[in-house]
């Protein structure tokens, strides 16, 4: 479920001037605390969940970001309009619309007379000859386009297909190319460059085990060339959006687990989350707080083979609200206990 109306800082609980860490420490908190593995049935919980996913995803993006404050909820239908090249506010013609402080009028002291536009692009026609100025456009291999491509920890670690946009210039369909309509018109499609820029689809394979970080180059998906030479290439980075509840260091992953004074004690067993799902874990006698629990092959796959390991991090909590019963029998535990834990560590 899209969101559509909502304000995604207000979704985050967070300012429009928060930074990109205070966005990630908003959206860890709420995803956890809404992740359906911790609401199981909760349509309720599982729908703010991806309410908040969708607003991480767009205001921990610095483009997206810029996008959604500059249009707000309409960003990705006005982000599609036009665009003025950089110093198009600035052109200046004999008119005096003004623009980049360029005069068409200096073009008089280059030698070409001091007639109006027509008469310049004419006389730079005749100078050239045809093939110079109205033929079609020299051959250019096609720019690299950089884009960048966000998965999930569980896309990384499968490995799978996305469908990605991006903005490329691709073959005029006005004059398929040439840069000229008939007549030797310069086509006013792509004004006589052959390639106009167009938002085209790119189905991206990639391997499991990818990183965040990596670059992924896809070789003739970038903009098309003019003449006959080759399109340029896309050059992918993947970016791993933050797990809510599985932190990753390099091929290996950690989960807090949360236990009972009694539990550390004693011992017990616990399931915690894995990226294969849960898993029972047994939480060893007289375990301590920040403890690491080692789950051999239970981290992220790597790309050539194997796999790394998942720690569980355990975190004792002790209970804010006891009954009375429990309450004696703490105050007894007191009484008969000989431990002393400031005792214990200073022999440490």
């Amino acid at each position: 479920m899209a969101v559509k109306s909502k304000d995604y800082y207000q979704v985050l609980g967070v300012g429009r001037d928060a930074s990109k860490a205070h966005i990630k420490a908003a959206y860890r908190k709420l995803a956890r605390k809404y992740h359906p593995d911790f609401n199981p049935g909760n349509k309720e919980a599982e729908e703010r969940f991806k309410e908040v996913q969708e607003a991480y995803d767009v205001l921990s993006d610095p483009e997206k970001r810029k996008k959604y404050d500059q249009y707000g909820e309409n960003w990705q239908k006005a982000a599609e309009g036009f665009t003025p090249p950089p110093g198009w506010e600035g052109f200046r013609t004999r008119s005096g619309t003004r623009s980049g402080g360029f005069d068409f009028g200096d073009l008089g002291d280059l030698g070409f007379g001091g007639g109006g536009l027509g008469d310049i692009f004419e006389e730079l026609r005749s100078r050239t000859g045809r093939a110079g100025w109205a033929g079609r456009p020299r051959a250019r291999r096609g720019q690299d386009v950089e884009a960048e491509l966000e998965l999930s920890l569980e896309e990384a670690h499968s490995g799978g297909r996305k469908t990605l946009n991006i903005r490329a210039a691709e073959t005029c369909p006005t004059c398929r190319g040439a840069g000229v309509l008939q007549g030797d018109r310069i086509c006013p499609e792509c004004s006589g460059e052959g390639t106009v820029l167009r938002t085209k689809p790119i189905e991206v394979n990639f391997p499991r085990g990818i990183r965040d970080g990596t670059t992924m180059r896809l070789r003739g998906q970038g903009s098309q060339g003019t003449g006959s030479a080759p399109p340029g290439d896309l050059l992918l980075t993947i970016r791993l959006r933050p797990h809510p509840i599985l932190a990753v260091s390099g091929d290996d992953l950690e989960v807090t687990a949360p236990v009972a004074p009694w539990e550390a004690v004693l011992g017990t067993k616990i399931e915690v989350p894995t990226i294969g799902g849960k898993v029972e874990v047994t939480v060893p006698p007289g375990s301590q707080a920040d403890q690491r629990l080692r789950l051999r092959g239970q981290g992220l796959n790597k790309r050539r083979g194997g796999r790394g390991d998942q720690y569980v991090r355990l975190m004792i909590v002790v209970p804010q609200h006891v009954s009375e019963r429990e309450r004696q029998l703490y105050d007894e535990l007191r009484r008969i206990s000989r431990f002393d834990p400031r005792t214990e560590q200073g022999s440490r």
